[in-house]
């Protein structure tokens, strides 16, 4: 799968989602209105093509992109449990390999550089529980703001 393949994916599997570019990266943010107060304009997903805000998974490389999915912490645990930040010793430049993020891992986000056969099931269902869970924090916002 390439960067494209992915972008198109996220596009037309998850509704509702409102797609901000900058410096050739992508973030996706759940806002079915296209509403939210910018300080609310959090994405679920970010494709990065470059080394714009880390260097650590080398992404001036040709072809080279990371996939970046905010998990729950239940989510983010299950599948490092004995982790709970970013790892000096994990190499961000492997591809096809679900790593915590090198930076926001303390916030429960994971980054697949290059996704492909190895991981494009797991990424799939990765995007799925978080983009669930962008529309569940969604949702108790304006519940929060109608409730008199």
């Amino acid at each position: 799968m390439d960067v494209g393949d992915m972008k198109r994916y996220i596009r037309e599997t998850f509704d509702g989602v409102d797609i901000l570019e900058a410096n050739e990266d992508t973030f996706y943010i759940y806002d079915p209105g296209r509403d939210l107060p910018a300080e609310r304009q959090l994405p679920f997903a970010t494709i990065v093509t470059g080394d714009h805000y880390d260097d650590a998974s080398a992404l001036d490389r040709p072809g080279a992109w990371r996939l970046n999915i905010g998990l729950t912490r239940s989510a983010y645990g299950a599948l490092f449990a004995q982790r709970h930040g970013s790892d000096g010793g994990v190499d961000h430049t492997v591809p096809d390999t679900v790593l915590p993020h090198p930076v926001y891992a303390p916030q429960h986000w994971v980054c697949v550089v290059n996704p492909g056969e190895a991981t494009l099931d797991t990424v799939r269902q990765l995007l799925a529980e978080a983009y669930d869970f962008a529309a569940r924090k969604h949702a108790n916002h304006r519940s929060r703001r109608a409730s008199p």
